[in-house]
């Protein structure tokens, strides 16, 4: 049973929907909101405590929501500010909370904001945006790289000058130093909260303050790794992490504060993540929790890496709490990355147990209860700006975008009467909703008993989390809350392992063919003292 002392947030399950591939209302070919509404029953289903969407903001698409040109309207292309509240509305009718997508760090370049920074050096918001002067050959201020690849500076003859872009070209970097910009983007805030939105993922907050100096960044030592972009070959000394940024989100959670049982979450990549995560959320004054990529681009899944990242959230009060993530739209299909030499079916249920074990928020992305593989996307079908641009060295976001597979008998597999923007995975057939419904043992119904345990526990949601002595293959680990003792055992190796835990265990719930205390690969046990 839920601890109704705690916030309705801490231990939450958030189920990610990328507007664009989740359901489609219209015959368009592109999700909307009307087609995530419909299908809301299916995702309360689940056990899901929030939902979290990614951006549907009016937008010109070139980095697909992620470069907005109005953070306080919808884009036509999923509907109407009547339409979201109207998903709002049966959400909560529902059960479900609802998380929206923003990124503060930069705007479309048809942001009217930028469209009125870019036309002189002298108008209200000509110092809204990151502007520069170039150096006396004309080249640009200095050697930051976008994400994407290539400098981090486009040339505007209209102001003479450069401006940022940590991302595309057309994704201008806002200058939230700004107090103005700062006032501006509390105003967003409120604006939705007040449509009785539930909590916030912010975007790529480490990168939304620059360096004001604008001193280059030093070069990355060699690490062996190949590179595939410019921007891997820097430090991000002083592009990105600036240290006003925590003193910003304590600003934010002021507003935030100004309503009631209102979630923030950040987004928080790079080396030595959790050094950032710790310090947005430290205390009573920032955010409430941030997630990293520690496991989103982790070629393969062990018990050395898993207890790696959990260690560095230990349970004190003033670290923060953590929130995981084995998928998201920027990363290929976890069971892709992970499930190789094993029954792809017996990984995903132990990797949803796993999740569903760990001290934290937990993050699943749509389709991730079905085991939806990644989808090899053809480079004339690609749609994602960085994989284009970094052909063919970097995995296509793509892949894991691609339409959610409702009905297996259905052209385009329930999602819409007309072709997707991307294209769907026939590999995703055999693994569409309606067919799990109808079986019993099927991911599907395996994922809603995990999250039934998890929610009934606790122990799971809320516990602390203590590792145990056992060979390296297995990952074993107790979580205790106000009395209740579990153990969670899983086998990340490639052999069976035997091994047999000190102290009188009765088992919960089990998967991958253990029996008694022997472990199969790709198997999990979770027991109750």
């Amino acid at each position: 049973m839920t601890d109704t002392t705690l916030p309705w947030w801490r231990g939450a399950a958030i189920y990610q929907i990328y507007p664009r591939s989740f359901a489609d209302s219209n015959g368009d070919g592109i999700g909307d909101l009307k087609g995530i509404t419909a299908h809301l029953p299916y995702v309360a289903s689940l056990g899901v405590d929030a939902i979290w969407l990614s951006p549907f903001f009016k937008s010109p698409m070139r980095d697909f929501g992620y470069d907005v040109s109005d953070y306080c309207d919808v884009d036509p292309i999923f509907g109407t500010l009547e339409d979201f509240d109207a998903l709002a509305a049966r959400a909560h009718e529902l059960g479900l909370r609802i998380i929206v997508d923003q990124v503060w760090a930069h705007t479309s370049e048809e942001h009217h904001w930028f469209v009125e920074s870019r036309s002189s050096r002298d108008n209200p918001k000509a110092d809204w945006y990151v502007w520069a002067d170039p150096k006396p050959d004309g080249s640009p201020p200095n050697n930051w790289q976008s994400v994407f690849g290539g400098p981090a500076w486009t040339w505007d003859a209209r102001r003479g000058q450069y401006y940022m872009h940590q991302f595309l070209a057309q994704q201008p970097q806002l200058h939230l130093h700004h107090p103005q910009v700062q006032e501006s983007v509390f105003d967003i805030i409120r604006f939705w909260l007040d449509r009785g939105v539930d909590g916030f993922r912010i975007d790529a907050i480490n990168h939304s303050m620059h360096d004001p100096e604008l001193r280059d960044n030093p070069p990355a030592p060699e690490d062996g790794k190949v590179r595939t972009r410019p921007f891997d070959f820097q430090i991000k000394k002083y592009s990105q992490s600036h240290p006003d940024i925590p003193l910003f989100l304590e600003k934010v959670r002021q507003v935030f504060d100004e309503y009631r049982d209102r979630f923030t979450v950040a987004e928080v990549g790079g080396a030595d993540s959790d050094i950032e995560m710790k310090a947005f959320t430290q205390g009573d004054g920032r955010l409430n929790t941030a997630y990293g990529f520690d496991f989103l681009y982790a070629p393969k899944l062990t018990a050395e890496f898993l207890k790696t990242a959990l260690v560095k959230w230990p349970c004190e009060t003033h670290t923060g709490w953590p929130s995981w993530a084995f998928e998201n739209h920027d990363a290929p299909r976890a069971v892709s990355r992970w499930a190789k030499g094993v029954d792809p079916d017996a990984y995903c249920r132990m990797k949803i147990l796993l999740l569903a074990c760990l001290r934290g928020n937990i993050f699943l992305y749509y389709g991730e209860e079905l085991g939806l593989p990644q989808v090899d996307i053809a480079f004339e079908d690609l749609r994602d700006p960085e994989a284009i641009a970094n052909w063919p060295l970097t995995l296509s976001r793509d892949g894991a975008r691609t339409p959610m597979p409702w009905r297996a008998d259905a052209p385009y597999l329930g999602f819409s009467e007309a072709k997707p923007w991307l294209p769907v995975g026939e590999t995703h057939r055999a693994l569409a909703v309606d067919v799990q419904e109808a079986d019993a043992d099927s991911l599907l119904h395996w994922t809603r008993r995990v999250l039934a345990l998890r929610n009934g526990s606790p122990a799971l949601r809320v516990g602390a989390i203590d590792f145990l002595e056992a060979p390296e293959e297995l990952l074993a680990f107790e979580r205790e809350h106000e009395g209740e003792r579990m153990l969670c055992v899983f086998n990340l190796g490639d052999e069976p392992v035997t091994w047999t835990p000190a102290g009188h265990w009765q088992p919960l719930l089990s998967t991958g063919g253990v029996e008694g205390w022997h472990f199969p690969a790709a198997s999990g046990l979770v027991a109750r003292v």
